[in-house]
């Protein structure tokens, strides 16, 4: 009588379930039919196959490190106690689901939907502001029980005292009955906009504080003889002679800068990636003769992480805080963001440099569709002689007004 020889599977260990990264379906080997799943994306989930009144099945235990290797062993032969007791898990499960509350489904939706949200500042205000907000309201109501009218009355309390997180609260509650439709938990969802008939908010939009463009050398003036560290000063001045946003600068990397045709003001460029960009596309920036002499300060400032205008700690950009309260502190009543504004008002009042030149100097769509469709080009040329009239006007004496556009007989 021939005797088989096939060697029984390993049972899995905690480190190997944390560190594999390889596709690919791991045996544990202890008997209950479990397996962990590693798909080519690198996420893992526990499966378990077991044989339920004559059929085979495949039920799902989660996914590391949500449920831990002990875990779902543990899962796994509670899973087989019951179907040797005649009873079926898989209806278990679906009973034990129907009943759980809002704030459980809502832990449970937050712990898959978590990894994909690419700002951990987003990950964590998902369930505080659901902690604030919501779970005080229906959180212990069973997710199928919840209303419509429940849900309405909490966002409306939640606009009253904070009316940007009210939005967002909406699709947040919205997500956790998605998730529950998707698992079987519930049938309908009563937080969509037709369900909930929010009122429409009667708030008027608050623009960033701006210094008339008059005062912005003056503000300059004073930057510098503050006592800030040098690459906020740095980092200041160059937010304003490029009209760029806060975090396009904080985060500009060296590798963005093109010098290839030297370091000259007529060459120089710096390309900020589209993922940075507002717009989602590449964006050039011209550079003045002032902007490349604060690069060059930028130099000595490096810590080697790449960063241009690097933090007090190693490899992390200025915070965003740390440039407004310097403008604050030094009696400035006025948002770092504004300063686009006062370069905006001045290209207006002070120049002859057509419109869509200064809005795509801000990294602006102009025209509907249609006309951006056709109008690929990014007006570069004419920018960059914007940009240095900006940095002319910027260095003159305070209080001196100087004209300044595109020279006489250029294109417009």
């Amino acid at each position: 009588m021939a005797v088989s020889l096939a060697r029984k599977p390993k049972a899995l260990t905690a480190a190997f379930v944390n560190t594999v990264t390889i596709a690919g379906k791991y045996h544990d080997g202890k008997g209950l039919g479990l397996f962990l799943f590693v798909k080519p994306s690198g996420a893992k989930s526990w499966v378990q196959r077991i044989v339920i009144r004559g059929k085979r099945r495949e039920l799902g235990l989660g996914s590391p490190p949500v449920v831990t290797l002990a875990e779902a062993r543990e899962q796994a032969l509670e899973n087989k106690r019951c179907v040797r007791s005649s009873g079926d898990p898989l209806a278990e499960r679906r009973k034990s689901r129907a009943f759980l509350t809002f704030e459980e489904v809502a832990r449970k939706a937050h712990a898959e939907y978590a990894p994909t949200l690419k700002n951990p500042k987003d990950r964590a205000a998902y369930l505080t502001s659901m902690e604030t907000y919501i779970f005080p309201h229906f959180g212990s109501v069973a997710l199928p029980e919840v209303t419509s009218a429940e849900v309405r009355r909490a966002i409306l309390l939640a606009r009253e005292k904070a009316p940007g997180v009210a939005k967002k609260l909406i699709y947040r509650v919205s997500s956790v009955f998605r998730w529950g439709i998707a698992e079987g938990m519930c049938l309908s969802n009563p937080a969509t906009g037709d369900a909930l008939a929010l009122p429409r908010e009667n708030r008027t939009s608050q623009h960033r504080k701006a210094l008339p463009y008059a005062e912005v050398s003056g503000c300059i003036k004073t930057i510098k003889a503050s006592n800030a560290g040098g690459t906020t000063k740095l980092a200041l001045e160059f937010i304003i002679l490029t009209a760029t946003r806060s975090g396009e600068t904080r985060g500009a990397c060296w590798e963005e800068f093109d010098f290839s045709g030297g370091d000259d003001a007529a060459t120089a460029t710096w390309v900020i990636p589209k993922e940075r960009v507002k717009m989602k596309r590449d964006h050039r920036v011209p550079l003045s003769g002032r902007a490349l002499e604060l690069l060059r300060e930028a130099k000595g400032y490096s810590d080697g992480s790449g960063l241009v205008f690097p933090g007090t700690k190693v490899g992390r950009a200025l915070s965003d805080m740390t440039l407004s309260k310097l403008v604050r502190e030094l009696g400035f009543d006025a948002h770092v963001h504004g300063f686009r504004t006062s370069f905006r008002t001045w290209a207006q009042e002070k120049t002859d440099f057509p419109r869509e030149v200064a809005e795509a100097a801000l990294a602006h769509k102009v025209g509907d569709a249609v006309e951006q469709a056709y109008a690929r080009s990014d007006l570069y040329e004419k920018r960059r002689m914007m940009m240095e009239s900006w940095a002319s006007y910027l260095a003159e004496p305070v209080g001196l007004v100087v004209p300044v556009g595109p020279p006489q007989g250029a294109k417009k």
